[in-house]
């Protein structure tokens, strides 16, 4: 060793500066200023999501939970519940919930955790959870029956609610679920935010600047083949970075696999009809393995695959979905009447003599 490399780490080890701060503790420093920092930023980016972006919906508390939902149209319920990560606007932007309530009363709700919906932490939020107390608010609400449509990890919830109160559920409509275990790389990358204070850090401070970071890759492989749909933009992004979203998404990437295969063996068990809809090019869950698979054991199904389609069902035919509510409604003895309006403005013509 020389004498300039030991004079160098001597003063190192004196103190930076012959200010008696050594090099580690000087990294720890700049490493806490960049924490607080970036706690501040995003503090002030939610803050700004939720005042640009306030609840459009009412709100209705059961078994201790504040839940929000969004409700359109009148007819028969229909009760939408989003996947992972999203939230129930995520139905507004696509375009199906203003279709459908043409001729449904249509009920989408914040799942527990997500938008503005609460999400204790004094339970595990299982799909068999989530229906029990979605069941629950819907009962509040004056909602007797209902067709419900899941997508991705909503599927699991709406299948819970149809295995356990099938007098309720009217039918089922399954859009890109995930249905059997599977081992998969996202459950140990994206679970971190869910870890107790070390994911409490973690959400507040970085995860949301890296997942912002990361944004334009994640939904361009949930949307391919296809490119992003330019409704899906509308969504708020700093609305889903928020560090109470983060944590439920985090939350139910980590018990996916499990809740799964608690589900898996119950699923012959199902006495209602379903519709199970999928894309041949998901990039997030494959087909073959769960759609193909839960329609071949469901006592009552309907297989659709949609060729060459990704992830996000609902956006690249939220017609052929509304075909489907359609098709169940029916089969449940529900009549379909849609609007025409060209129709009705002929018919408003005719009566005024014009």
């Amino acid at each position: 060793m020389t004498n300039t490399l030991r004079s160098t780490l001597s003063t190192g080890e004196a103190g930076i500066a012959g200010t008696g701060i050594k090099p580690w503790q000087a990294g720890a420093a700049l490493a806490g200023l960049g924490l607080l920092a970036s706690f501040f930023y995003v503090r002030s980016k939610t803050k700004q999501a939720e005042a640009e972006n306030p609840p459009q919906g009412r709100f209705v508390t059961v078994d201790g939970v504040r839940l929000h939902y969004v409700e359109r149209g009148s007819g028969p319920a229909l009760v939408l519940l989003h996947g992972n990560g999203v939230f129930a606007s995520d139905f507004q932007c696509s375009g199906l919930m203003d279709k459908a309530a043409e001729h449904y009363r249509v009920i989408a709700f914040d799942r527990p955790g997500f938008g503005y919906s609460e999400r204790p932490r004094s339970k595990v939020w299982t799909p068999q959870a989530q229906a029990r107390l979605l069941h629950h608010a819907l009962q509040e609400i004056g909602v007797d029956s209902a067709i419900v449509l899941g997508h991705s990890w909503g599927t699991l919830v709406a299948l819970s609610m149809g295995l356990e109160v099938p007098d309720f559920v009217r039918g089922l409509v399954l859009l890109s679920g995930y249905y059997y275990p599977s081992l998969r790389a996202d459950v140990p990358l994206l679970s971190g935010p869910a870890i107790p204070l070390v994911g409490d850090l973690m959400r507040y401070t970085v995860s949301p600047l890296v997942t912002r970071m990361l944004w334009r890759p994640l939904t361009k492989r949930v949307f391919a083949p296809q490119p992003v749909d330019a409704r899906f933009r509308e969504l708020p992004v700093w609305m889903l970075l928020r560090p109470g979203q983060l944590r439920a998404s985090a939350a139910e990437t980590a018990i996916m696999v499990p809740a799964a295969v608690a589900l898996a063996k119950r699923y012959p068990e199902l006495k209602v009809p379903a519709v199970i809809m999928a894309g041949t090019q998901d990039k997030i869950v494959d087909f073959g393995h769960n759609s193909e698979r839960l329609d071949e054991r469901l006592p009552d199904s309907d297989l659709q695959l949609q060729p060459g389609v990704g992830h996000m069902t609902h956006y690249a035919h939220p017609d052929k979905v509304l075909a489907a509510i359609d098709g169940i409604a029916a089969r449940v003895g529900e009549s379909v009447y849609r609007r025409n309006p060209q129709a009705e403005a002929l018919a408003r013509a005719s009566e005024s003599g014009t």
